[in-house]
């Protein structure tokens, strides 16, 4: 959605600081982000609206200015706010587009909401696989087997590995004929994305993950939910695994975003 700057289609400055209360325990540029994310996120502020300046939000949350600007920094990095030099910052989109990204900030920071997340996405894909084995056709598993297919030839070309790995998962929810399901599990296409980049350094993340998709797909093949099932859990058990492996090495060596 596009950022308006007109100051009558905007809520006065004051509004969020109204609002935020200030951050109990030692501040930090994660816990300031959090905040204003929760408020974002929860729809208490409109698109284009021009946040409060640095100093009324510091006084309201009751940190440094300097937690403030680099929260402020890491929202218009995710793309949820616009620093405009000399202007100020606005809010660049719809309440709907939040979601995604936030889990994206929330998985990058290891927060227990995202891994509530990343259990639920576990069950869902599950149970996606069980279904897309009950009623997939000839065509929708030759699909399966190009997305695959695209895996294996991405060879160290990341990004490709990771589209088509995402176009797999995606694929299989179209397979099970389920809107909801496969609208639900669109909806967090990002955190399918981050999770495969957190872990994408991980040793044998390429070859393990191929295998697990193939698993997945012979079950699909042979039309066996309940092996469908069981390879889709255990997908995502082995890369839930590489993904606290991937945050763990980066806490010990202080290269997370949280600790630069």
């Amino acid at each position: 959605m596009a950022v308006t700057s007109q100051p009558a289609q905007s809520a006065q400055p004051t509004d969020l600081a109204q609002l935020l209360r200030p951050v109990v325990r030692e501040s930090s540029v994660s816990e300031v982000a959090k905040r204003l994310l929760d408020h974002l996120s929860a729809g208490n502020i409109r698109p284009g609206t021009r946040l409060p300046a640095e100093r009324q939000l510091a006084e309201a949350l009751g940190v440094a200015r300097s937690s403030v600007r680099g929260a402020l920094s890491a929202l218009d990095v995710l793309g949820i706010i616009e620093i405009r030099p000399g202007s100020g910052s606005y809010v660049r989109e719809g309440t709907s587009e939040f979601l995604p990204r936030a889990i994206n900030w929330g998985l990058m920071l290891g927060q227990r909401r995202t891994q509530d997340l990343v259990e639920v996405r576990t069950y869902m894909e599950s149970v996606s696989a069980r279904l897309a084995a009950e009623r997939a056709g000839d065509e929708d598993v030759a699909r399966l087997e190009e997305h695959l297919g695209h895996m294996r030839d991405a060879g160290h070309d990341v990004k490709a590995f990771i589209e088509a790995d995402i176009a797999f998962h995606l694929e299989t929810a179209r397979i099970a004929r389920n809107s909801v399901l496969s609208d639900i599990l669109h909806s967090i296409r990002a955190l399918l994305q981050v999770w495969m980049e957190r872990a994408g350094d991980i040793e044998g993340t390429a070859s393990g993950t191929l295998c697990e998709h193939g698993a997945v797909l012979d079950a699909i093949r042979a039309r066996d939910p309940e092996a469908a099932d069981r390879a889709m859990a255990e997908h995502m058990r082995m890369a839930n695994e590489r993904l606290r492996a991937s945050l763990e090495a980066e806490s010990e060596a202080g290269t997370g975003p949280a600790g630069r």
